[in-house]
């Protein structure tokens, strides 16, 4: 093995391991869905990638790094994609947990509450985010100027491109939910948001 081959062998991406069993979602998200969704999306996007920028420039820069260097780069619109996939189905997949749902821990909740008055609301604000972008994308809870506020990105777009703290992200492509709920997106994301978030994530991104 030449000396190149070993350089890029040590800065291709890598598909991160679940942070639990394909089926611990069950019966919320099957383990049909994650099997697809994580065994044959998300790992195309990271093979797609490390293929678009073998023997480039780009290869040597950590995944964060090259979805801001490539970002609003119409020459790198590809690469731009496949790395921000791969970024936010990472980032997904840590802001679900099994027997999610419930309460935040107490910082967060205090801070929900100061930006939008309860829970509930920011949970309404979510759902309404994720089940009004129209097509692909995806929905945020962020942190921007000491607030939480959410938003919502088409596409492969992330707030990370921004530079605004992320605490927590549902998708919305039609692959994270069609096989389970068909055409009804609503009752995805509203068992997500009751059932799955994981505050915790979100009170460590927080910190």
């Amino acid at each position: 093995m030449s000396d190149i081959d070993v350089i890029e062998r040590a800065t291709l991406h890598v598909l991160p391991p679940l942070p639990y069993a394909e089926d611990a979602l069950d019966p919320v998200i099957s383990g049909r869905t994650i099997g697809f969704h994580y065994g044959k999306h998300h790992k195309g996007y990271v093979d797609t990638l490390n293929k678009l920028i073998a023997g480039t420039e780009l290869a040597s820069l950590s995944l964060e790094k090259l979805i801001t260097e490539t970002a609003g780069n119409a020459d790198k619109v590809a690469i731009f994609n496949n790395a921000a996939q791969t970024w936010n189905h990472t980032f997904y997949w840590r802001s679900l947990r099994p027997k999610g749902g419930g309460e935040p821990p107490a910082a967060l909740k205090r801070m929900i509450e100061a930006s939008f008055g309860n829970l509930d609301a920011c949970k309404k604000d979510l759902a309404m985010a994720a089940t009004s972008e129209f097509g692909s994308g995806w929905a945020w809870l962020v942190e921007e100027g000491g607030k939480l506020k959410v938003a919502k990105t088409g596409n492969a777009e992330t707030p990370l491109a921004k530079g605004v703290k992320r605490l927590l992200a549902i998708d919305v492509w039609e692959h994270a939910y069609y096989l389970d709920y068909q055409n009804r997106r609503a009752d995805y994301v509203n068992a997500v948001l009751d059932k799955l978030i994981n505050w915790g994530f979100a009170a460590d991104n927080l910190a």
